[in-house]
């Protein structure tokens, strides 16, 4: 779990699959590619420890269709290298690449007080501090300096990325599904 408000980070999850629904998945990792010529791939896992990655196996691809045990070779430049089983070559691991790596949600660790899943917070309701409609949860990102909401809605040219601090998003509602931010200066 990330210390500050928001756990492992991903892209939106995909539409539902019949082997595995949205509510029972987390999207816990990205393959990146292949790493050496023997099979290996490298990973990048969303997980606050990024080495935990590997007590959740196995791990699912979006569709639910393949699962990998992993195993952890190394670390290396910007992830993991890891061996997913059933994955022998290069060429194998090559056609991996940008593969988003599910795990069940019971397997996760409970959420603390105040700390949320990004999964759990995409297509959430946004309103502002008035109580009037801003749009939705998109997508939420870190790029190393925090948690950033991306929100999108009707009428509105660009997305919104707000800071997901709680200052800003001063209420996280998951059983209404919203969240009511106060919008800074500039933005109303």
């Amino acid at each position: 779990m990330i210390p500050l408000r928001a756990a492992p980070a991903g892209p939106p999850d995909p539409p539902e699959s019949d082997s595995m629904t949205q509510p029972d998945r987390v999207c816990v990792g990205a393959i990146a590619g292949s790493f050496g010529v023997k099979g290996e791939v490298r990973l990048k896992s969303f997980c606050t420890d990024p080495k935990a990655i590997v007590r959740y196996g196995p791990l699912f691809t979006e569709d639910g269709s393949r699962s990998f045990d992993i195993t952890l070779t190394r670390a290396v430049a910007n992830g993991l290298g890891v061996r997913l089983s059933g994955v022998l070559t290069k060429e194998q691991a090559d056609a991996l690449r940008g593969t988003s790596l599910y795990v069940a949600r019971e397997k996760l660790p409970a959420v603390g007080d105040d700390e949320f899943y990004h999964a759990d917070l995409i297509g959430l309701d946004v309103h502002d501090t008035g109580g009037a409609p801003i749009g939705k949860v998109h997508a939420v990102y870190n790029h190393g300096a925090g948690d950033l909401l991306e929100i999108t809605g009707p009428g509105m040219k660009t997305a919104l990325l707000l800071p997901f601090t709680r200052a800003v998003v001063p209420t996280v509602d998951l059983a209404a599904r919203r969240v009511i931010v106060d919008l800074p200066e500039g933005l109303e």
